[in-house]
């Protein structure tokens, strides 16, 4: 990998991970695209993940001072209760991440057909949302295990982890700020915990041809991208604006299909 295409990748992850577009199908199109082996690049993956929990945690970062606070307190009270949510929501993506860890990874051979049907799903879901009826529902357990279901299921390329976690949300009659708000730091628990088994378990002997200056440039650009997708899609999920990537990903999906 050289230093324009961890540019563009990180680019790429730092974007798509936060818009509601797809950011595995994004980098599975990209690598065919740019012709890197993806499977070949386990750290370059830990590293603009890494940067795209960063940035997550510098846009939320009175958000979870006041959560961290509050729960370190060591007492039952709101915020309390939000974290337990929070890891209530991760259950669903645990269990995928420790039984059909080897499935889920034969999904990521470079298939356009797959990611561009995944990208039409996106889009349908996106779509369901924008039309939906304004909610006023606070987070609950029951939602919150719902919207780690959807976390799940975007395992697949293709399908968009916050464009499936804030549509289901929407759906399910809750605040859009809100659930904006819980599917941007549900997401902490997943990464964090997949770049932890990656760096266990994962064999980097074929990372070498990877050097310094290219992880570099993924992390830095994975990370500022990063920062202006996440304060952008809060915006624009408050402006009920999702239909704009529902056309994107309904776009982006048929060519991936036909180009395959």
């Amino acid at each position: 990998m050289n230093e324009i295409q961890a540019l563009i990748l990180g680019i790429l992850q730092g974007l798509t991970e936060f818009l509601p577009i797809s950011s595995s199908g994004h980098l599975e199109i990209g690598n065919a695209v740019l012709g890197v082996q993806s499977a070949n690049n386990l750290i370059f993956a830990v590293v603009v993940h890494v940067a795209t929990v960063l940035s997550t945690l510098v846009v939320f970062r009175k958000d979870i001072i006041i959560l961290l606070t509050d729960f370190f307190s060591f007492q039952w009270n709101e915020s309390t209760k939000y974290i337990l949510m929070l890891l209530f929501s991760a259950i669903p993506v645990l269990i995928i991440g420790l039984f059909f860890k080897d499935r889920v990874e034969s999904f990521f051979t470079g298939n356009l057909v797959l990611v561009g049907s995944m990208l039409l799903i996106t889009s349908g879901l996106l779509t369901l949302a924008h039309f939906a009826k304004k909610g006023s529902n606070q987070m609950t357990w029951g939602r919150a295990f719902i919207i780690g279901v959807a976390q799940a299921l975007a395992v697949l390329p293709g399908i968009s982890r916050s464009g499936a976690t804030i549509a289901t949300g929407i759906m399910l009659g809750s605040k859009r700020d809100e659930v904006a708000r819980f599917s941007f730091l549900m997401v902490l628990v997943p990464i964090l915990g997949a770049a932890v088994l990656n760096l266990l378990s994962g064999d980097f002997s074929e990372d070498n041809s990877i050097g310094i200056i290219p992880l570099l440039i993924g992390f830095v650009s994975a990370f500022l991208s990063g920062l202006l997708a996440c304060s952008l899609m809060i915006r624009m999920v408050k402006k009920r604006k999702l239909i704009y990537f529902a056309i994107y990903c309904l776009i982006v999906g048929i060519i991936a299909i036909f180009a395959a």
